[in-house]
């Protein structure tokens, strides 16, 4: 049986690890072929994903850069286009985090994170945007924000302004976008279980998750499932939405308990 990207082409950002690798396997494994990114000192960590691509069904091919560079995301596209002959979808989903409140944060901590998580996502959309209206044929991108680009979270300031961000260009980009069929979403997760979430100590692990409804962190996988499901046909009518996979977090009232690690 077919899988629900058969035959189309596309693109993962911080695909070295965490969501962006268990997406593109996902997205392999449903029939596309896959352009993976990071940043070039992770080259081994792309071709792991790629070789996990493979094992699922897909194509890859690795394409290292730098997403805060404008130029290298034309090049991520044309690498895409060159390997497989278009592009038919996008996930950006490459970030970086900073444990930091707004009074300890530095002018140049922040303008990292707003790089990175902002900026790029913003460079992103516009050679992605460009090449799909080329093509005439629409497409769907899909940009990683999270459970903090919905509400505030202490000692995450510069992350949180970010995300929120992001999910204000992804809303202004769907209605910019929409008369070319390219739809535009976001997926917003909770606590997963990253290398993000790993390095941090154990109590603040816990007081980040403690919101969840449900009593565990998820798994970058889970995540996946969301942004490949927004890349298919099945999504056609969904466009510009923030979309939590946030364990409940924002249902309301949460009581507080321990939450498992996975």
């Amino acid at each position: 049986m077919a899988g629900l990207l058969e035959g189309r082409a596309g693109l993962v950002t911080g695909a070295a690890g965490g969501i962006g690798r268990a997406t593109a396997v996902a997205l392999g494994r449903e029939g596309a072929a896959v352009v993976v990114n990071d940043l070039p000192g992770r080259g081994d960590d792309l071709a792991e994903t790629v070789r996990l691509v493979e094992a699922a069904g897909g194509r890859a091919t690795a394409a290292p850069g730098d997403v805060t560079s404008a130029a290298d995301h034309e090049r991520l596209v044309a690498t895409v286009v060159d390997a497989y002959g278009r592009l038919d979808f996008a996930h950006n989903n490459a970030g970086i985090e900073l444990q930091r409140t707004l009074l300890e944060t530095t002018e140049e901590e922040w303008d990292a994170i707003q790089a990175v998580n902002l900026k790029g996502v913003w460079l992103g959309i516009r050679a992605q945007a460009a090449r799909m209206i080329e093509q005439g044929a629409g497409g769907s991108i899909v940009n990683t924000s999270s459970l903090a680009g919905l509400i505030a979270a202490p000692a995450l300031g510069a992350y949180v302004a970010s995300k929120h961000g992001v999910v204000g260009l992804t809303k202004t980009a769907a209605v910019e976008l929409a008369p070319h069929e390219i739809r535009v979403n976001a997926v917003c997760p909770a606590a997963i279980a990253t290398a993000m979430m790993e390095v941090l100590p154990p109590e603040r692990r816990q007081e980040l998750a403690s919101p969840q409804a449900l009593k565990r962190f998820g798994k970058p996988e889970e995540v996946a499932e969301a942004v490949v499901w927004l890349c298919s046909d099945r999504a056609s009518f969904v466009t510009g939405t923030a979309m939590p996979v946030d364990a409940g977090s924002t249902a309301g009232i949460v009581y507080p308990g321990e939450v498992v690690e996975v």
